[in-house]
This record gives structure tokens, sequence and C-alpha cells, in this order.
């Protein structure tokens, strides 16, 4: 794929760790004890890369090994096969996901920080984490609850969904969670799939200041979830004063309140954990399937190695219960970390307010989505002057590429001494493909590196790797924490379709990469809303990297309309700062950026402004959709209101589509 143009400053040197930081690394101590115990000698992390990844058998037993993951059986053989899909990881063991991760109960530290917009800051220590799990889990083994039932969570972000899903681990029922702000339509495409026995649901939710009554919501999908046997009435804001009428229902406070012993059934390594889903805007999302054993090592791997979680730290990391990084976040207390929930707008009541409790709650790493970051830099904030945030270690981002101008205004505008890392991954894995390391320095616009046991690199179109250009990005070896199926796919056919039609047996993700020759790379977006201009393609990423990175531009998107024979013509649509009208020179402005510092086979014929950009509610910006959309596709083909954080936004597209024709 050409071109693959970088930003000006892409690769500036920006931080590195202290060989003091360096020593005090989990990854250090692992690498240290590699070689103690195994002999395995890395000279540092790309040695250390090759050797995860051409041993993978070595390294996943390694990965148990150090962390003392609990089970029993044989973890002789580590991989049964290697091919994709289908490769069967320590068949021989039985473990229990909760088990693992409540073996870190202490009185040292509160397992969950948890706050809310309209309730006081709320501790919930491991004890009482411990407690309430055994309590739960225990009702619903007597409600008929077993190991393989499906469990459905229509919750906010509170200690109550984390209870809940650990229950169902406990008895090796399968978790799936779905964000109270989906609408009724979104999560019945979810939940008619899977079936599940019994809902937990909040009748009520808090978002800017402002009350969200859920339970007509709640009616809506019991009316069409006729296997649901029991609901239980999560209490939220709108609770006091008034009972919901929802059928079968038992609150919260009866099903935790008879105590029972913690009991955890060891189960298979591929047993299912939860059921996950593609962020799909129309038809039925993609249903995924996790093991216990698959999440366990690679979020041990990935939240304490990669990420240098340790016990004593505190994870926030901004996100809905129905975005994966929700499942990842509570992957954290198997570290022995803390993790600190954050259930409301980050900009709520003042833009600040986020990064005040982040210093309040010494937070130690911070996790968002990358446009988290780039909107506070747009709207000039300065979180240093307004917290110490002295605890603060590292900040993660993800859910898109994080432009340089970002990672400057971290440094300048956060914490000079602070480990940036940006992270891309995805549901598919409920983890990293590439992302970071703590003994790795920051450069400007660059992710670290591949995780470790994660063979990733970029194919060019005739399946051949490449180093130094851009191409599809692969993983050639499989990983446990990719799905063991796709629920209700006879056959694995929509797997198979999934990810490996392109190259079989390789696993194709969806996103443009390239590689450096030292193992760092840069995501160009994604490679079905490539632009092909003239014969010449480039990722959408490249071009909102510049247009973005203008001051008076807060968002952007772009779409190539070339379809049937049509010419190509290619519309960029604007969101721009309060107060900011499009005039012809901003208009000239923005094409001579993409001109000079992208492509001039790239130059939009036509920039629009718009109030605001189409995203999915994780976030995503819909470019796919929008492009269907304006070749003709009716609009409820293309989106579903309920999948979107702001449907509104649709409005102006359907009328420039209609006046396009």
């Amino acid at each position: 794929m050409q071109p693959n143009s970088l930003p000006d400053g892409h690769g500036e040197l920006l931080w590195s760790p202290s060989p003091e930081q360096v020593g005090a690394s989990r990854l250090h101590h692992y690498q240290q004890w590699l070689a103690q115990r195994h002999g395995v000698q890395a000279s540092g992390y790309q040695d250390l890369w090759h050797w995860s990844v051409n041993d993978l058998e070595g390294f996943w037993q390694s990965i148990w090994a150090y962390f003392d993951v609990i089970g029993e059986g044989e973890r002789e053989p580590v991989l049964e096969g290697r091919q994709m899909p289908g490769a069967r990881w320590f068949p021989n063991m039985r473990l229990n996901y909760a088990e693992n991760l409540l073996r870190n109960a202490t009185t040292a530290r509160p397992a969950i920080v948890a706050r809310s917009e309209n309730a006081p800051l709320r501790e919930v220590g491991w004890a009482e984490l411990e407690r309430d799990t055994a309590a739960l889990a225990a009702t619903m083994r007597a409600w008929g609850v077993r190991s393989g039932d499906r469990v459905a969570g229509y919750l906010p972000h509170r200690p109550e969904t984390v209870v809940a899903f650990l229950a169902c681990a406990s008895i090796g029922a399968i978790w799936s969670g779905c964000a109270p702000d989906m609408g009724p339509s979104v999560v019945l495409d979810r939940l008619r799939q899977i079936e599940p026995c019994l809902l937990l649901a909040s009748d009520s939710y808090s978002y800017n200041g402002k009350l969200h009554d859920r339970s007509p919501q709640v009616d809506a999908l019991l009316s069409q979830l006729p296997t649901v046997r029991r609901v239980v009435h999560v209490p939220g804001p709108l609770a006091s004063g008034r009972t919901v009428g929802w059928r079968d229902r038992v609150d919260w406070a009866e099903a935790i309140a008879e105590p029972a012993p913690p009991r955890y059934e060891r189960l298979p390594f591929d047993h299912p954990l939860w059921i996950v889903y593609s962020s799909g805007t129309t038809g039925l999302p993609k249903a995924m399937v996790h093991s216990h054993g698959g999440i366990v090592l690679t979020h041990l791997k990935t939240m304490a190695l990669q990420h240098d979680l340790r016990a004593g730290d505190r994870l926030l990391f901004l996100g809905s219960t129905g975005w994966i990084v929700w499942n990842l976040q509570v992957g954290a207390l198997l570290t022995g970390a803390s993790i600190v929930l954050y259930d409301g707008n980050p900009g709520w009541p003042d833009a600040d307010t986020l990064w005040r409790f982040i210093d309040a709650q010494g937070v130690t790493l911070f996790g968002c989505g990358a446009a988290y970051l780039i909107n506070c830099m747009k709207d000039g904030l300065r979180p240093r002057d307004r917290a110490g945030l002295d605890k603060l270690r590292a900040i993660n981002a993800t859910g898109s590429p994080l432009p340089v101008d970002a990672y400057r205004w971290v440094y300048e505008a956060v914490k000079p001494d602070l480990w940036l890392a940006s992270i891309s991954g995805g549901t598919d894995i409920a983890s990293g493909f590439v992302a970071c390391a703590p003994t790795l320095p920051v450069r400007a616009g660059e992710i670290q590196c591949p995780e470790l046991g994660v063979a990733a690199c970029a194919y060019d179109e005739a399946g051949q790797s490449v180093v130094g250009e851009v191409g599809e990005l692969v993983i050639t070896q499989p990983m446990p924490s990719m799905p063991v199926y796709f629920w209700n796919d006879p056959g694995g056919k929509r797997y198979l379709e999934s990810y490996f039609d392109t190259f079989p047996g390789v696993w194709r993700h969806g996103d443009w990469i390239r590689f450096s020759p030292h193992g760092s790379s840069v995501i160009y977006g994604r490679s079905d809303s490539t632009i092909n201009r003239f014969g010449i393609r480039m990722g959408t990423a490249e071009i909102y990297r510049v247009v973005e990175a203008l001051p008076e531009v807060r968002d952007s998107l772009v779409v190539d309309l070339e379809y049937l024979g049509r010419p190509s013509f290619m519309p960029l649509f604007v969101v721009l700062q309060p107060g900011i009208m499009l005039d012809d020179a901003l208009r000239q402005r923005i094409c001579m950026e993409i001109r000079t510092k992208a492509s001039a086979r790239h130059v939009p014929d036509e920039v629009l402004q718009v109030e605001d950009i189409p995203r999915t509610l994780s976030g995503k910006k819909m470019e796919v959709p929008v492009r269907r959309l304006l070749l003709g596709a009716a609009a409820e083909k293309v989106a579903s209101p309920d999948a979107m954080s702001n449907p509104d936004s649709l409005r102006f597209f359907i009328g420039y589509g209609a006046r396009r024709g």
C-alpha cells in the first residue's frame, strides 16, 4: 500500500525508562527468572519477543509457571496442533478464572474503587468482593444455573457488575455484558443469539449530570427473551422510592443475602468464560467466545508484563461495560492490582474532573480511547496545572491511532516523566496485538512493540512478510485468547470468513500496519475502509493525522465514493472548534496540508463542516457505514441508532447522500 507518509516529528524520542524504572518492572523480573530457571537469555525485548513466538510452547508454559496459575492436571502438551482456527491449548488442564483472581485477596488495599456521578466514592475490599461473589454464585446455583448456561448483564460500570461476572465464572456459567446506554434492539441482536437464562439489570444510570431511566428498556428486553427465568434488579439512582415491575424480579440485596463459602468449578482450559461481540452497526454482531484458560494466561501476561501492573497499583480504564476494555480492566485484578471504576462523563461537571480524580485516587495507570486525549488537547487542557498526578506512572491510549501532537501534549501538559503507550488489539482477542513494554522508549506516533507470544507481522498482497512497508496486520501463530469459536456458528463458517479467508491458516485482522526494523509499528487504519485514488491506496488514518493536527479541527471523517465504474469522489467531513466556521481559506489550508504532508492524489474533492462524526458505542468512526449510506443504501440498513453513541449525527449524511443522488 502506497503512500505511507509520516507526519513531522514522527519517531521523536519523548521518554526512556531509567535503569531504576527498568529494574523495578515485572518484565525485567520475568526475564531474570527466565534466564535462571530455563536458561533463556534475551539481550533485549526484541530478542525476548522472537523467542516467545518461535517457542510458543516454552513461552506459554513459562507464563503458567511464573505466575503460578492455579489448576489441576498435566501441563503437557501445551499446544495440540498449530492450525488456525482449531488449535487447542493445554488440553489436559482444568482451572477457573475466578479462583485465580480471588486468590489475591488482601486487607492491604481495596480490590475496587468505584466512582459514580450521583453517589459517594465507594471502596470494595477483597474480602467483600469474594464474599458477594460466593453468595451470588450460591444463589444462582440454587436457581438452577449450571456450567455452560448463559447469564447476561445490562449494567453500568459498578462493582455489582464485577461481582456478577465473577459469580458466573465461579460456576462455569458464561457471562455476556451489555452497557445500559445500548438500546433494546442492539442488546437483543446480541442476547437473542445466546439465549440467557438469567438477566441482571439496572433500572437507571447517570451521565453528564442527567438521570437516564432504563426500566422501560429492560421491560422490552424481557418481552423478547423468553429464556430468561429470573431478572436480578441492581438498583440505580432512580430506584429509591419506586418499584420496578419486571417479571420474575429478585432484588440484588436478596440475591447476595445468604452467606456461602467460595466454591470454584475447575473447568477445561477451553471452557467458555464470556461471550463478547463485534461492534458492528448493522446486522447481527459476531458473538465471540473466549476461554477461562486463554484469558487467565493472556491477561496475566498482558497486564503484568506488557503494562507493568503490580500489586498495589491502581488501574483506571475509561470505557463502558459494553467495550472490551472493561473485560481487560477486570483482568487487572489477576495481578493483585486494584481497579478504579469510573461511571459517568469524564468531562462533567467540568473538563478537569477526571484528571483531578486520577490524582486524588492515586491512579498509577490510566487507560482511555485516543479520542479522549485528543479532545483534551484540542480543549487546551493542562492537567498538570490542576493536579499533581504524583502517582501516575503510565497512560494507555487505544481505539484509534494517537497522533504525534497528542503524544507531545501528554508530555507537555500532563507529566514529563510518564510512560505513554499507544496500543492496538481488539474485542476479538480481548487484549493487544501491538502494545507496550516498560523497558522500551516512547517515540512519537509509534506503538512500542508486538506483545510477547503474538506472532504479528505485515503481509503484502502476495502474502509475504514486509518490514518498513505498509501491509495487512496478520498473526501467523495461534494465541490462547483467540476465540475458541463463535456462538451459533455451525461449522465455524463465520469465524473462518472473518479472519482466514484472505490468507488461509493466517489470521488477517483488517488493519493496515507498518513495522520498523526494531519492532515498533504504526497503524494506518482499517483495510476495509482504504481509499483507492487513481490506483494509489491510502489508509484513512494517514489523512486524519494531517487534518486533525490543525488547531481548528476537532474531528474528521473521509470516504471514497468510487463504486461500479463511477469516478472517484472523496468528501472530507470536519468538526471544527466552537465558534469557527469553514470558509474558503480554511478549506484551502486543509487541502494544502493533505497535499504536502500526505498525498497529492488524496486531496478531497469537497470539504464540508458537520456538527459531529458518527461513531459506534465504543467510539470508532463509522467510515464504512457512512460510505454505504452515501452510495445510496437505506439508513436503516446501514446503522442502528441504538448501536451509535451519537445517532443524531447521521441526519446530515442522510441529507447529503440524498442531495448527491
